[in-house]
This record gives structure tokens, sequence and C-alpha cells, in this order.
């Protein structure tokens, strides 16, 4: 779309999710090529020149889109098993399947993780991928493929794991690489598909697995690998008390001093999880401002805890929400991490006042845009950031007594997106997703799923 076309977003609730909160009753929205160029109550002006299309919001709500800040993709097609266990017991139950993977396997389980978040309101998505079975082929490349062409921003973190069961890790032997290995991947990696550029579609961080699946030198030399090449570092951090004894055990210390150690805290670092944390360890990712991905679902699907979420928010941790892998959050869909967020918090310490619908909202938008280090640019609806945004249906039966928009969309039942733009270009219309085959992509997961599971009978 040339910069000068523009469209005009009217008649609906819009939730800017910006520092103050802006919020309008009935209001409109004008994306300029790429870019929000104006919002605001009422109507818009009306002597816009250039006006492609005039879209009539009546009876929607319009927020920013939601960003994801943590997801498997691979496990899209290992969805449904080991549903009574716990994090350890999960893991030694499904590695052997996950070290079968093959590229048409990650292509395929990818395009159906995409799918499902793009449809239910995502605009920028993340994948943690760190299973690298050898010989497996360009697992990488596939999942930047598919991210592509269903239209979403997103960020691949590129995994790694050289910690193996022969070494005291979880991982099959031929599932793992070596440190020089996963290294000289990692930045093959960054050199190829990263983009630094305001407005990128593919960025690329690096991402060690967990302190369970890696060496201290793979911790330590990642993230003097992703400092020289100016991107941001994640992995998996304080998931479960299985992991803060290990971490005790093996380095005489709590996974948080242990991350320190290894040059893993950090405003460019996020962490998903983050459930086991103390007072002393929420201080340290508050001074560092190191980032959070809370994963609601998973975490209670491997009844790993609650994390401390509106502990973290008082200290000014950065948090954005994640789906996890769809092998531990079957939905795959972000959307319902809001209300699961508000909910699950509201059992901890806090209660009531844990998290109410607008901090929901910003979780998964706003905080989500912080945490991938891209606030500037996504997360709020204001005038010079980028386009991306849903149109959220709330006039149906399933929202018509909630009075109040954003609580219709964050306590109520799933919304309808009528909706979604990424830079300005539409990827969602009636729910449906616009430049990906729904069915193709479904048939194509089931088969690939059944491939899988031949392989390891």
């Amino acid at each position: 779309m040339a910069a000068d076309r523009r469209i005009v977003i009217e008649n609906c609730s819009i939730a800017t999710v910006d520092a103050q909160d802006t919020e309008y009753a009935s209001g409109y929205v004008v994306i300029a090529g790429s870019r929000i160029e104006s919002l605001g109550a009422g109507r818009a002006p009306e002597d816009l020149e250039n006006v492609e299309r005039r879209i009539d919001a009546t009876g929607h709500l319009v927020t920013p889109g939601l960003v994801n800040t943590h997801h498997h993709y691979y496990q899209w097609i290992t969805r449904g098993l080991a549903t009574d266990h716990n994090l350890f017991n999960w893991l030694v139950a499904l590695y052997p399947t996950w070290a079968r993977i093959d590229e048409p396997m990650v292509y395929a389980a990818a395009q159906g993780s995409l799918a499902m978040m793009a449809r239910g309101g995502v605009t920028t998505a993340m994948d943690h991928h760190y299973v690298y079975p050898q010989g497996a082929g360009d697992l990488s490349g596939a999942i930047i493929r598919a991210a592509r062409e269903t239209g979403v921003r997103f960020t691949l973190a590129r995994g790694s794991m050289d910690r193996s069961e022969k070494d005291g890790g979880l991982p099959p032997d031929f599932a793992v690489e070596t440190l020089e290995g996963a290294l000289t991947a990692t930045e093959a990696t960054v050199s190829e598909h990263h983009d630094a550029s305001f407005d990128a579609m593919t960025q690329v961080a690096v991402a060690p697995c967990s302190p369970f699946s890696v060496s201290t030198e793979l911790l330590r030399q990642g993230a003097e690998l992703a400092r020289r090449l100016g991107v941001r570092l994640h992995t998996h951090g304080s998931e479960t008390v299985e992991e803060e004894q290990f971490c005790k055990e093996l380095f005489g210390m709590g996974p948080t001093d242990y991350f320190e150690s290894t040059g893993w805290l950090g405003e460019d670092v996020w962490m998903a999880h983050c459930v086991h944390m103390n007072d002393s360890d929420i201080a340290a990712f508050a001074r560092t401002k190191t980032g959070v991905a809370h994963c609601p679902s998973s975490n209670a699907r491997l009844a790993a805890g609650i994390a401390r979420v509106p502990d973290m928010l008082a200290a000014g941790v950065p948090v954005g929400l994640g789906v996890d892998g769809t092998a531990s959050n079957e939905s795959g869909e972000l959307h319902t991490e809001l209300r699961n967020a508000l909910l699950i918090n509201r059992l901890g310490a806090h209660r009531e006042a844990a998290l109410n619908a607008r901090q929901a909202l910003r979780l998964g938008t706003h905080g989500g845009a912080q945490v991938l280090g891209r606030a500037d640019q996504i997360g709020s609806l204001e005038p010079g950031k980028l386009a991306d945004l849903v149109l959220w249906k709330l006039d149906t039966l399933a929202h018509a007594s909630i009075a109040d928009p954003v609580t219709a969309l964050v306590l109520g039942a799933a919304a309808p997106v009528t909706a979604s733009f990424v830079n300005g270009r539409q990827i969602v219309e009636a729910g449906r997703l616009l430049h990906v085959d729904e069915d193709a992509i479904a048939r194509s997961t089931r088969a690939e799923a059944r491939r899988l599971a031949q392989l390891t009978r």
C-alpha cells in the first residue's frame, strides 16, 4: 500500500493502551500506509484525501494487536499427550517424540500455531524453537516462512540445547547440538534473518533453552553473542520448584542468581514463566529491567504454580503474555490468556486486587511489546506507531449485556475478530485468515502429527 493511501475505521469503541490508558466510547482510527496517522473521539475528519476504504465498526472494540511473547510451535503436532504430568515428567514423556521432528513437520506445526493465534487477534508472534535434531533440515527457515505467509510480525527466538541425557540433562543425545554448533548456527540465523528496522516483520533473538538443558558455557557465550550482534536474549526461568532445586544442587545458587552470574539479566533479556520468584528475585529483575513472559494456562496445565505477576508489576518488571507450546496449552490462543491471567492471579495472595481487565489487556499488548523490545513501534494505538490493530465484535449475544467493552473482551466469551491489521495490511476478515488456507493447514497438521506418531511407535 502506498504511504498516502488511507483506511478509516470509525464508529467504534477504542482502547489505546497508551501511557494514560486513553479510551473512546465512540471514535475513529486513520491508517496511512503502515502507520497510525490519527485517532480520536467522534467521526473521522471529512476532508481526508486518498481514502481507499472506510470501515463502519459499529459494535466493535478496537485495540492494539495482541503480542505473544513465548511459544513452541513444533508442539502443535503433539497436542493432547501427557495431560496429567508435571513439567519434568511431561518433558521426559515427550522429548523422545520431539527428537524425531523434521522440516515438513515443523513447517506444518508453525502454520497451525500461527493460524490459531492470528485468527484470535495476535499481530506479533514469536517462537522459541530449540529442538534441532541432526539432519532434520532448515527448521528456522521453515518457521520464518510460515510466519511470513500468515502475515504476522514475528520474532524467532533461535533456541539451543547442549546438555543431553549423558550430561545429566533431559533431551536424548541425538536431539542436542554441540556448544560450537549451536553458537555458529545461531549467529548464522541472526545474520540471515534479523531485521533491525522500525517496521521489521522478522527479528531473531538468542535463546538457549533452560538451565537443565544447556551448559553454563552456552548461556555465557550466548549472552556475549547476542550483545555483540545487537539482538535480544530469551530463555525459560524459574518455572518449577524442581528447577530451583536443580540449580541449587548443580550450581550452588537459585535460578536468578545463576542467570545473573552468566550475564542473563538485563533490559535486553526476557524469560518465560518465572513462577517461583522470591522478593530478591523480583527486585533483581526490576533493577535490571529483565522482562517476563507470563504463561498462565501452561503454568496451570503443568501444575507449575501461580506467578507473582502483581508483585512484578508493582516493582516495575516488564511483563507480557505467552501462549507457551501447544502441548501444554492445547487451545493455542493468546486472547484466552487475557482472561486466564486475570482469573488465576486472583487465586494468589492479592485475591480480587491482583489484576483488573485493563491491566490484563495491557499485559497482552503493550507489556508484550516491552519485553520484545518494540514498545516504541507497537503495543498501543498512537499516531506514528505501526498500524497493528484488531477489531473485536462485541454486539452479539455473547457480550450483549456487558456495558464496558474492555471488561467484555477480557472476562466475556472469546470475542470474534472481524478484522486484524499488521503494518496496515489486513490479515483477518470475519474471523478467517486472508493469506493462507486454514482448511489446508488443518489437513497438513493432522498428516504430520500422524507421521510423527508412526516414527515414535
